[in-house]
């Protein structure tokens, strides 16, 4: 009995070690602002809305294109 639980366990482990490592990576944390337009935030916000999110990151994407290092 003891053979397929642990087979059965060391599969889980092994499809939670490649979802960690698939997972997006978090971000940069808040700041009291956002990072695209520099509004200011609160309730640990990092950008003011979607269209500020979704901007920084298109910049971000492009920066690591480029071979640059993202601002966070």
């Amino acid at each position: 009995m003891g053979d397929w639980i642990d087979k059965a366990q060391a599969v889980e482990t092994l499809f939670q070690a490649q979802a960690l490592s698939t997972r997006a990576p978090e971000g940069p944390p808040a700041c009291g602002e956002c990072y695209y337009c520099g509004a200011p935030l609160k309730d640990g916000r990092r950008w003011c809305d979607a269209h500020c999110r979704d901007d920084w990151q298109r910049e971000q994407d492009a920066i690591a294109r480029e071979g640059g290092v993202r601002s966070w």
